[in-house]
């Protein structure tokens, strides 16, 4: 068990990240002050975030990476590497979509896309923490899995991104262009219908 100092540094450290997400996800990333973050917070004044966090883009960065659970599978991507395209695949897919099952992140998800699309340094900083992290990691391991010889062989960029759009495209007609059959599409059902859609066009035949 941590001292007590660390356990309480890190609980009125969550609670900064959590005060900020409920800000950001309202008011947005650049009309969000320190004041309004601290009183979210709870904490009694708004100069002791820096105590914390170095400015708000740290801040930004540590509410993705603490609340985006995908940026938190991507930290064990080494075990991802290790696991067959259906489970590898499937992890990836489900950690993606099931976020919209929760409050959080569907928060989260609002607040990223809302303020990268206003602001060009935002997107900047959200893309080296998240879309370029998972972007990347595709493009490894399906690489991999070529070198392997158990997919086909093509432009793995291309093909990361082909397995990125579908799972896009459902969130945006989950929570932008709500489309009539939204509420009845699981995440768990659109992303095992992805993997079994895309490993069918990737996956090399068996010779018999």
């Amino acid at each position: 068990m941590p001292p007590r100092d660390e356990q309480e540094y890190e609980e009125r450290r969550q609670q900064i990240i959590d005060g900020a997400l409920e800000v950001f996800a309202h008011k947005g990333f650049e009309k969000a002050t320190n004041k309004d973050i601290a009183e979210a917070a709870g904490i009694g004044s708004a100069g002791l975030i820096y105590h914390y966090f170095k400015d708000k883009n740290d801040l930004l960065v540590q509410v993705l990476e603490q609340r985006v659970p995908l940026i938190q599978l991507l930290r064990s991507s080494d075990d991802l590497m290790g696991l067959p395209p259906e489970a590898a695949l499937t992890r990836f897919a489900d950690v993606f979509v099931q976020t919209l099952s929760h409050p959080v992140g569907r928060h989260v998800y609002k607040l990223v896309l809302g303020e990268s699309l206003r602001q060009p340094q935002i997107a900047a900083l959200v893309n080296r923490v998240g879309p370029n992290r998972g972007l990347s990691f595709l493009i490894k391991y399906l690489e991999h899995q070529m070198d392997q010889g158990v997919m086909r062989r093509m432009d793995a960029g291309a093909a990361a991104r082909c397995f990125i759009g579908p799972m896009i495209a459902y969130i945006l007609t989950r929570e932008v262009f709500v489309q009539p059959d939204s509420p009845s599409l699981a995440p768990d059902a659109m992303a095992r219908t992805l993997v079994d859609i895309y490993l069918r066009g990737m996956l090399v035949e068996p010779q018999g």
